[in-house]
């Protein structure tokens, strides 16, 4: 055993039923041709105790589903994680999340893996993806030792590339959610903030389709060119 060996986190243990659970969750492959709207989207927010992405954690996830074309309030997902090690920060006050409601939230455990059933193999949409993607993707490993695998496109990205006209490609959810005019009643908690961003993203899709991208594939091929000209030096 290597010296390095010893600096790893270890691996969590599991319950049997817990790694059948984890057994059975479906294989992810990449975004195909079906059309935006026979896909189903999960459109994920996560609240963590601060944006450090290697020392916060989450708090609170939110979660809906986009199916046929509309949001399907029938599909929700709401989890307040137990966090032992929380320290109020300003963040944590935003969300509205005391120690109280904290103390009595899920076992994270259970939570995450509940969300990987929630998902299955569908796309996931976030605002500012690439931060709920890493943030997730360490909640999983670290409690389930499972490895994120689900595609995310972030409709922070979408919005730009579908609406250039706007001209706020660093705008933040609040500003999108002002220029498309939308009645958006409850911010900044994880449930209210996959809403107004899943409310977003079916305006995106009509705007998607009108620039001929009919496919989730389509649009995350028209994205990824995108944002390569957006990186690319000016001379």
């Amino acid at each position: 055993m290597s010296l390095f060996s010893w600096l790893r986190p270890a691996s969590p243990v599991l319950s049997v039923d817990l790694q059948q659970r984890l057994a059975k969750l479906p294989a992810i492959t990449e975004l195909g041709e079906c059309s935006l709207r026979e896909q189903r989207w999960v459109v994920l927010d996560l609240e963590t105790t601060g944006l450090n992405l290697n020392k916060d954690r989450v708090l609170s996830i939110g979660a809906v589903v986009i199916e046929d074309g509309a949001i399907d309030f029938s599909q929700q997902f709401e989890r307040t994680l137990q966090c032992t090690e929380l320290k109020l920060s300003p963040s944590v006050l935003i969300h509205g999340l005391g120690p109280n409601a904290i103390a009595a939230g899920s076992d994270p455990v259970e939570a995450l893996l509940e969300l990987l059933e929630f998902i299955g193999d569908s796309p996931v949409l976030a605002f500012h993806a690439p931060f709920d993607q890493h943030m997730l993707g360490r909640a999983l490993k670290e409690h389930l030792g499972h490895k994120l695998q689900q595609v995310f496109l972030d409709v922070a990205d979408i919005a730009p590339l579908l609406c250039p006209q706007a001209n706020i490609r660093e705008a933040g959810l609040d500003e999108w959610i002002d220029w498309f005019k939308l009645e958006v009643f409850e911010r900044h908690n994880a449930s209210a903030d996959a809403l107004a961003t899943a409310e977003l993203a079916l305006i995106l899709f009509s705007r998607a389709r009108q620039q001929q991208m009919h496919s989730p594939l389509n649009l995350q091929q028209r994205l990824s060119q995108w944002k390569r000209r957006q990186q690319a030096p000016s001379f």
